[in-house]
């Protein structure tokens, strides 16, 4: 079974942000870029539009951020490790968008609708069904979600801190002004009593880390490959760890634009069933040469 009391936290801080907002490898091969140079980096793009970015081999520490206090990681984002990241890879520079998402399945099932919207209410299930549909093109890669590991190194882009980076700058969150400004909220079916809900955001409209990619904090919630296990970090492998072999429920990242700050935090780790669908929980992808 998932840890529903892992979930029941989540979830309960969700809601709770509903009130307020309605009311051994060497580190890198180059120092990382300041964000505002983000510029400069380059990014490749298949027939589709999507764009990547290549993120280098490398190691860094995964896990609790370095000077946390206790009562700001979760056990699960404990012990903080060392972990290599043996090859490059590319990922999304931006989270899958609606224009995207439509373009292979053919609709949306998005509570907002947006073209340059992050897809949204995507359950683990039909992403896969979007990574088949989307390697069936054949261009010449491979088409995937990244590893938990993969996601953490790529968000943090050579940072140590709980946020990598400006939280401000980078990242979409609930800052309980959606229903105030009148703006960045909107009324659907899962809004309780009728209460005005925060919205995602379009892709790209804040700052990027020092790798050129957007919205790996905030804006909706992203999926990843890996099985949750709360006790992985304790006897993970070093190199290139995949999660373990099996679970009941699917590592998510990121935090959302529904949350509340310290739950966009980069060590952050939530469960979810393959089944589960919210209007604040979308993907990127990430892939590599065939």
């Amino acid at each position: 079974m998932v840890d529903r009391n892992h979930a029941q936290k989540w979830m309960s801080a969700l809601a709770l942000g509903f009130v307020i907002g309605a009311c051994g490898v060497a580190v890198f091969a180059l120092p990382p870029r300041p964000p505002q140079e983000a510029s400069a980096v380059t990014y490749s793009t298949n027939d589709l539009g999507m764009e990547f970015v290549m993120v280098p081999s490398g190691e860094f520490q995964m896990g609790c951020s370095e000077g946390a206090k206790p009562n700001e990681c979760s056990k699960d984002e404990k012990p903080r490790h060392r972990v290599q990241i043996t090859k490059a890879f590319e990922i999304g520079k931006t989270e899958v968008t609606q224009k995207q998402w439509q373009a292979v399945m053919g609709s949306t099932p998005s509570a907002s609708k947006g073209e340059n919207l992050p897809v949204e209410k995507v359950t683990f299930e039909n992403v896969q069904e979007f990574l088949n549909k989307l390697n069936a093109r054949n261009d010449g890669f491979l088409y995937r979600l990244p590893t938990e590991a993969e996601w953490e190194y790529a968000a943090r882009a050579g940072t140590t801190d709980q946020y990598a980076g400006s939280l401000h700058d980078m990242a979409w969150y609930n800052d309980g002004q959606a229903a105030a400004r009148g703006s960045g909220a909107f009324q659907n079916e899962n809004s309780p009593g009728g209460l005005l809900l925060p919205e995602p955001h379009p892709v790209a409209t804040k700052m990027p880390n020092a790798w050129g990619i957007y919205d790996m904090r905030g804006n909706v919630a992203e999926w990843v490959q890996d099985f949750y296990d709360p006790n992985y970090y304790s006897n993970s492998p070093a190199a290139d760890p995949k999660g373990p072999a099996s679970g009941d429920g699917h590592v998510v990242r990121g935090g959302s634009f529904r949350v509340y700050p310290w739950l966009t935090r980069v060590s952050l780790r939530t469960v979810f069933p393959e089944a589960y669908e919210f209007y604040d929980l979308g993907f990127r992808v990430a892939r590599e040469k065939r």
